[in-house]
């Protein structure tokens, strides 16, 4: 045996960078930056500018953020109209959508029969087209036609049978109820997914010393969710803070009746495309974007900041 080791031998205290990572991540890296943080930076970048002349563009620094803000007439009224249409409809979403979430979650993992039915039941709308379930719902609350209003008068609730979609005072919340309705089971299946990865002796031993079902879940499921609740309360935020797909698939982009359930998302289509009366202007339209961008970092920041005071468990 040699005294030494040989140079092959010997350890290597450098270690190498693994390339092949680069290899991998660059195609979705180069996916993402074209098809998202481009068209993101670049829309930040035409809220500062003007067109002078087609094809020419001037910096105006804040101009347009101060015509949006300021502007009387039809832009800051639209704003502010949409902004509280906005946040009314994450509202609905958060007390609605998530407790049933959880409800529901809680009670198919507890080895329910028939538990995988009632998952893909309740999962399946959440990958039904747009299209399908505003034409759908459309149909169902018809006043005409409509199967809602047929069951509320067979049940003496005559008063409730009314154009839910066609009242400005009913006609948002509707929506919203449509979209909590349709996209119930990803909470849901988040919220089943945590639970069913929590060890059974936590379970075993509180029913030993004599707990309640109710008494377990609010001393035991409910802080090991307490993580994803917060995760899918900021998914809540993002997604129906930037509500469009069900207003504009049943109500349109003009958001009808006269504004009423109209979104920061809507109002930017018909800013930035035109839609009806409002002329088409991409630079305006661009400023509306930037101001969503700050409100959702705002959530963000928020939740981050929340997320840090919530003890996190691990098991």
């Amino acid at each position: 045996m040699t005294a030494s080791l040989s140079r092959r031998d010997q350890p290597n205290p450098r270690k190498s960078f693994p390339t092949h990572i680069l290899v991998f991540l660059a195609p979705a890296v180069l996916v993402y930056g074209l098809f998202m943080i481009y068209p993101l930076f670049d829309s930040l970048r035409l809220g500062f500018f003007a067109q002078v002349t087609r094809g020419v563009e001037q910096f105006v620094g804040f101009d347009n953020y101060v015509t949006l803000m300021t502007d009387d007439a039809i832009l800051q009224p639209r704003l502010l109209n949409a902004l509280k249409n906005s946040f009314l409809f994450f509202a609905v979403n958060m007390l609605v959508q998530n407790p049933i979430a959880l409800m529901l979650a809680a009670v198919i993992s507890t080895k329910t029969r028939g538990g995988l039915l009632y998952r893909i039941l309740i999962f399946s709308p959440a990958i039904l087209s747009l299209a399908i379930a505003g034409f759908v719902w459309r149909l169902v609350l018809s006043p005409l036609w409509g199967i809602v209003y047929d069951m509320l008068k067979a049940l003496g609730l005559e008063a409730y049978a009314q154009p839910w979609l066609g009242l400005e005072s009913t006609a948002l919340i509707t929506l919203a109820l449509i979209s909590a309705w349709q996209f119930l089971g990803i909470p849901m299946m988040l919220y089943y997914a945590t639970l069913i990865s929590i060890p059974n002796d936590l379970y075993e031993a509180a029913y030993v010393d004599g707990a309640t079902d109710w008494l377990v879940f609010w001393r035991i499921k409910l802080p090991l969710l307490m993580p994803m609740v917060g995760i899918i309360s900021l998914l809540t935020y993002i997604g129906n803070f930037n509500a469009f797909d069900v207003i504009f698939a049943l109500k349109g982009a003009d958001a009808g009746p006269n504004y009423a359930t109209d979104t920061m998302m809507t109002f930017f289509y018909r800013t930035f495309f035109g839609s009806g009366f409002q002329k088409a202007d991409p630079h305006m339209g661009a400023a509306v974007a930037g101001t969503m961008f700050v409100i959702l970092m705002a959530g963000v920041l928020i939740y981050f900041f929340i997320q840090r005071r919530i003890k996190s468990y691990e098991f």
